[in-house]
This record gives structure tokens, C-alpha cells and sequence, in this order.
């Protein structure tokens, strides 16, 4: 385990800053408004986190990467003013709690040709390589190795979460370049980040994943006119600032009794965080996602009450028994059209992507199912379908 000096001193944000620039050449970072989560996450990570020597490094790694990310899409900007007149429509934010078919359910309708998505390789590498052909083989070349070094590193983590490489992602991913992300406190053990991160304006990260949408948009003029269908947890903790970001988004939300969508979401913490720190402590992580989203959807009930017309509500149990019937109800209440041909294919492939299950019980994460279900108890009352 690194000490917190070490990793205070790895993770300078200063040094970070300057490591970017010497990495691309490049200097204009535009607003910084971004340095000040960087600041939160990087001192919590160095006081709370426990990072392994390679958690360390992958660590810091990621971060100058990011920056340097961010260094390269303004300078593309500079370069091709033509990319912020981009005009992105969003259609649906699918943002239920994690572990609720929420995956299923993006993967499915971004199957259709009338929509398109973030997709994995993309969220990792977005912006072009110099000389770079338009198929972008050395992007999805590079991203292919990293996730298949990714499940080298947690190798039961595709029993949890079918990863691919070249399918749907989150758009959380691109969001992490502005470290105001649920990835951190999801990769590493760090409370304060996520307390600071509950009242934190995210309107600003906001404003940055458009940019990035425009930026894909730019280089696949297949893509105009075709709407996002974009999906992450992540999004219940600024459903307001989504709404307000993308006027045309609807929140799509998919339901699943917290007593089985916390647990397992926690057991997915702590195989993910695992590679970061060898002092991973599962009956700490349950308790922390519980006060998180229990945070989260208090919230949220209060911009639902004013927005109703921007919500669609989508049980688990439906994803899972009838995808192909609820997703085209959903494509229906978003006012598009379903293929249910496209559906049909995407659930044949999916079949044989299944992994196996993982087991687990609430204890193993410091929780009771009675206790959630009293947590929880506002709710299944005033939320759940």
C-alpha cells in the first residue's frame, strides 16, 4: 500500500497539469472551472483511498490521460470551429439505480438504426490520433486490449457486468474527463468525493459531455439527425442539469427493489475498486451506497414532481421477461420508431454473450434486506411504478 504522502505527491494537481501538457504539446486547457473537482478527488483519493502501488500508477495514468484528452479537444476545436455548431439531441437518459436492467435496456434500443449511442471504444479514445484513418482501427485496437487487460486484472467482473468493447457505453465514461463522475467513488474508497459531490453544480460537466457528444457527432456524419440514446446512473445525481443541458431528453427510469440493486451494485464496487487497493472493505462499501442513493433518489423525487412529462418508467422485471415489448413501448413514449427486427437481433446476440452469475447475500456489504427495505420505504411509495 503507497502511503498518503506518496500518492499526494503522484497525484499533485499541479504536476498532473503540467504532465498533460508535456504529453501533447499543448497548453490551452480553456476554463479551468474542472481543476476544482480535480482538486477534491485527488486529496481524497491521498487520504482515504489506500491505493495499491498499481493503483497508483493506473491512477495517475488515467488522470494525466484525461487531461491530456482535454488539452487535445480544445485545440480540435481551435482547429475545426465548424464541431461546436454540431446540434445534439438527446433523446433519453435511461438513469435508473445501478443493477436494474438499466444496461439491457440502453443496449437494446440503441440497437435500433434510428438512434445512435456513445459506444465503448469511443468513450475511451473519442478524439482522433494524428494521420489517423476514418475507421479509427488503432482506437478500437487499443481499446480492445485495454478491456481485455481489464478483465486480466478482475476476471470475475464479466460474471457482473457484460463488458463490450465495441457496443453501448455509458456516457459517464466521457464525463470522467471533468472528474465530477460517480466512476471515482465507485473505483476507489472515497467518502468525502462523494459527499462533496452531492451539492456540487455539475452544470459545467454538463456543458463539457455536450461538447464531447458534438465532437463524436463530427466525426460520423452518419450520425446527424439521428438522436443519443445515452444511459448512467451517474445522471440521478443531476437529473435537473440533464434536463436542462438536453431539452429534448426524456429520463428513462428502470425500477428494481433497492434490497437487490444495492447489494449487488456493491459487490460491483468492490471488484472494480479491488484493482486500485488491496484494502477493499465490503461491509463499508454497502452502507456507503445505501446513504448515496438514498440521497440520490430523494432528490430526484423532488424534480420528478416538477417534470413529470420528461419521465419513463420501466420495471426490471419487464426488461428481463419482455424486453423486446417494453423497449418498443419505450422507443413509442420517446415518439420513435421501433425496429423490431434490430430489437430481435440485439437479444440473440446478448444471449450468447451471457456470462455466469454471482452470488452474494446484503450482509456481505453491512446490510440487512430489512433495513433497506426501510430506507427505501419513500421509494417504492413515491417513485416506483
Amino acid at each position: 500500500m503507497t502511503t498518503a504522502a506518496e500518492t499526494a505527491t503522484a497525484l499533485d494537481v499541479a504536476g498532473l497539469l503540467e504532465a498533460a501538457r508535456d504529453k501533447t504539446g499543448l497548453s490551452d486547457y480553456g476554463d479551468e472551472w474542472f481543476v476544482e473537482p480535480l482538486t477534491v478527488l485527488t486529496r481524497a483519493i491521498a487520504e482515504e483511498a489506500k491505493l495499491s502501488e498499481l493503483g497508483l500508477h493506473l491512477t495517475r495514468s488515467k488522470f494525466v490521460a484525461s487531461l491530456a484528452d482535454r488539452l487535445r479537444l480544445k485545440q480540435l476545436q481551435v482547429d475545426h470551429p465548424e464541431i461546436l455548431d454540431e446540434e445534439v439531441r438527446v433523446a433519453a437518459e435511461i438513469c435508473g439505480l445501478p443493477r436494474t436492467g438499466s444496461t439491457l435496456l440502453h443496449r437494446l434500443l440503441a440497437s435500433s438504426p434510428e438512434v445512435t449511442s456513445t459506444l465503448s471504444w469511443e468513450t475511451s479514445y473519442p478524439l482522433p490520433f494524428p494521420g489517423e484513418s476514418p475507421d479509427a482501427e488503432i482506437r478500437k485496437k487499443r481499446a480492445r486490449d485495454r478491456y481485455e487487460m481489464f478483465l486480466e486484472m478482475a476476471p470475475d467482473f464479466g460474471d457482473i457486468h457484460t463488458i463490450e468493447w465495441d457496443g453501448p457505453e455509458e456516457d459517464v465514461i466521457l464525463m470522467d474527463r471533468t472528474f465530477t463522475s460517480m466512476s471515482f467513488d465507485s473505483f476507489y474508497w472515497i467518502p468525502s468525493y462523494g459527499i462533496w459531490l452531492r451539492e456540487f453544480d455539475q452544470a459545467q460537466a454538463y456543458q463539457d459531455l455536450k461538447q464531447w457528444l458534438q465532437v463524436l457527432q463530427w466525426q460520423s456524419p452518419e450520425r446527424h439527425g439521428q438522436p443519443w440514446m445515452l444511459k448512467s446512473p451517474h445522471h440521478l445525481t443531476a437529473v435537473d442539469t440533464v434536463l436542462n443541458t438536453f431539452p429534448d431528453c426524456k429520463i428513462v427510469m428502470t425500477h428494481r427493489s433497492p434490497t437487490k440493486a444495492v447489494p449487488s451494485y456493491a459487490s460491483m464496487v468492490c471488484a472494480i475498486s479491488a484493482q486500485y487497493s488491496d484494502s477493499v472493505d465490503p461491509k463499508l462499501v454497502g452502507p456507503y451506497w445505501r446513504d448515496r442513493f438514498v440521497s440520490a433518489l430523494t432528490q430526484f423525487t423532488g424534480v420528478r414532481a416538477k417534470r413529470p412529462e420528461r419521465f419513463i418508467d420501466v420495471e426490471f422485471l419487464d426488461v428481463v421477461k419482455n424486453p423486446v415489448d417494453t423497449a418498443t413501448r419505450v422507443m413509442g413514449e420517446l415518439g420513435l420508431p421501433a425496429d423490431r427486427d434490430a430489437l430481435e437481433a440485439y437479444m440473440a446476440r446478448n444471449e450468447e454473450q451471457r456470462h455466469g452469475s454471482h452470488s452474494y447475500t446484503a450482509e456481505d456489504f453491512g446490510l440487512t434486506e430489512a433495513g433497506l427495505e426501510q430506507d427505501f420505504a419513500f421509494y417504492q411509495k413515491e417513485i416506483a411504478p
